[in-house]
């Protein structure tokens, strides 16, 4: 995908099919590499440097909050895009704040960051589409990417090659988000951000297990590398084993630039995909020999595989819907030890059941608590 022609699209397209009234859909959008940002006429467009994590997320929101500050915003057309670099952090943002969007577009790139975070689940984005425009020849990271996605049901919208970026940011802009969806989906390991559209997860209970709702986590890699310190490669880049093209400086560990580490553990490393592939495969830590490859000089070291330390192995998931016919908000969670609804005016008196158990009538709009063995109350 050429950045040029995305640059030279969004100048010109505001002044046609995308020109809107106040108030304004806002665009944040991550700029790749080149650091470009769109234009939009008649739309507030946001750039934001953010990385797939919750600094990232704590950047956009500051962001969107600065940008309602400028003007009016409408707050069924809110979007996401990034380019490139900037993709990973679309991916994360749909999964970890889904009641902000309403779609996402990914130009480019691979999520494979966002899904090593551990932090990314299918179910939250069922009301939000990710579109990505998938640009140029497709590498095995990038189809082992895809196929994690897909697994965890991620509503992923792939987006054919030919796709042409009108047409794509077009079908982002077709899409309204729902301010009080009657069903909602979400999984979360941080009560943080335990908030997802009416629904708030407030505290976790991993004694209250329930199999009808298993994990929609995007599975990550392990996460394992070699402990010889920092170090950078293509994994595009041609065999055999991996390039070492960088080193951090001040370097004190056994490599050298120019190397190529070419067997670990035994095991033949054909080129950089195989490398990044093994590692992501490996779930415990050990002793391992390397081979690697210094000019006509072969050299064995002795290191360790390394594992890093997760966060948010436990998951809290809720499921929650509103029947118009029988007024009712019917729930269902697992691992949750207390939760609060946030239910609209034209919801209430609706009747509550938990997880098969009747906890009474919501007799009027606003914030309702609910626990385990207790009648829903009013929020204090």
């Amino acid at each position: 995908m050429s950045r040029k022609f995305f640059a030279l699209w969004l100048a010109a397209v505001g002044a046609s099919a995308l020109l809107c009234a106040e108030p304004a859909p806002l665009l944040v959008y991550i700029p790749g590499s080149s650091g470009q940002v769109p234009q939009l006429q008649g739309w507030e467009v946001v750039p934001v440097r953010a990385v797939p994590d919750d600094s990232g997320i704590a950047a956009i929101e500051s962001a969107i909050e600065t940008a309602r500050k400028r003007r009016e915003i409408d707050p069924v057309r809110t979007y996401i895009a990034g380019d490139g670099e900037g993709a990973a952090a679309v991916f994360y943002a749909a999964s970890r704040r889904p009641d902000l969007w309403a779609a996402a577009l990914a130009l480019g790139g691979n999520p494979k960051a966002a899904i090593d975070t551990g932090r990314l689940f299918g179910g939250n984005t069922a009301l939000v589409p990710v579109l990505w425009l998938v640009a140029g020849n497709e590498s095995p990271l990038l189809r082992r990417s895809k196929e994690k996605l897909a697994a965890a049901g991620f509503n992923l919208k792939l987006l054919p090659q030919n796709t042409t970026l009108q047409e794509a940011l077009a079908q982002l802009a077709g899409h309204s988000r729902y301010a009080t969806p009657s069903e909602v989906d979400c999984e979360t390991g941080s009560l943080a951000f335990g908030r997802c559209y009416w629904v708030e997860i407030t505290k976790f209970d991993p004694g209250q297990g329930n199999d009808v709702l298993p994990t929609t986590r995007v599975v990550p890699g392990s996460g394992a590398g070699l402990a010889v310190g920092g170090f950078g490669f293509n994994p595009g880049a041609p065999g055999p084993g991996v390039l070492v093209e960088w080193l951090p400086d001040n370097y004190k560990g056994p490599l050298k630039l120019g190397d190529r580490i070419v067997a670990v553990a035994g095991k033949e490393i054909t080129d950089g995909y195989a490398y990044v592939n093994m590692m992501d495969d490996i779930q415990a830590e050990k002793r391992v020999g390397v081979i690697l490859q210094r000019g006509k000089e072969r050299i064995r070291i002795e290191t360790r595989i390394v594992l890093p330390q997760r966060s948010e192995t436990f998951t809290a998931r809720v499921q929650a819907r509103y029947f118009p016919d029988s007024k009712e908000v019917l729930v269902i969670s697992r691992g949750v030890g207390e939760l609060r609804l946030m239910l609209p005016e034209y919801w209430a008196p609706a009747g509550i059941n938990w997880n098969g158990n009747q906890l009474g009538t919501a007799d009027s709009a606003g914030c309702w608590v609910l626990a385990p063995g207790q009648k829903a109350r009013k929020c204090s």
